[in-house]
């Protein structure tokens, strides 16, 4: 786990700068606030641990600082190239939506519905069904046309 700064590339122009929400992000200190040494370890062990994880928290802190560097570097390249954050937005859901069609479970789950619509509209019940609605509606627009020649035939009367 160790990284050394050399294995970090610094080109940003940016390199260096912390940010400001960078620079409260709180260090765990329980560890080394700790006076007895934990069973099992032995003094130089705890002192090795404890060395170890001030070198690990100190690559951390760096890291930090060059992702930061890193993303206000994204961040000018996207203005100047005029790049709004709803063009990436757009661009993510878009790339999601299709990571999901070509999902197995959405392949699988549409062949399914596709197989069950089959089966459904070709069933018996669902065929007489749909003669009914049909038959019902076609009496249904007969009489309200019925209707509205009545009225209208009133209307022409008066």
């Amino acid at each position: 786990c160790s990284l050394s700064v050399t294995d970090i590339n610094l080109n940003s122009p940016n390199k260096g700068l912390l940010s400001d929400a960078m620079t409260d992000v709180p260090v765990d200190s329980a560890a080394s606030a700790r006076t007895s040494t934990p069973e099992g370890l032995t003094l130089a062990e705890e002192e090795e641990l404890r060395s170890e994880l001030a070198k690990v928290e100190e690559e951390i802190g760096t890291l930090r600082q060059v992702l930061a560097a890193k993303e206000r570097h994204c961040g000018e390249l996207k203005r100047k190239l005029g790049l709004t954050p709803l063009d990436g937005l757009k661009q993510n859901l878009s790339k999601s939506w299709h990571d999901v069609q070509v999902s197995n479970a959405y392949v699988r789950t549409s062949e399914k519905l596709g197989e069950w619509n089959d089966k459904v509209t070709q069933s018996d019940f669902y065929k007489k069904t749909q003669e009914t609605l049909s038959q019902a509606g076609q009496k249904t627009s007969a009489a309200l046309s019925n209707v509205g020649s009545v009225i209208s035939r009133k209307l022409g009367d008066m």
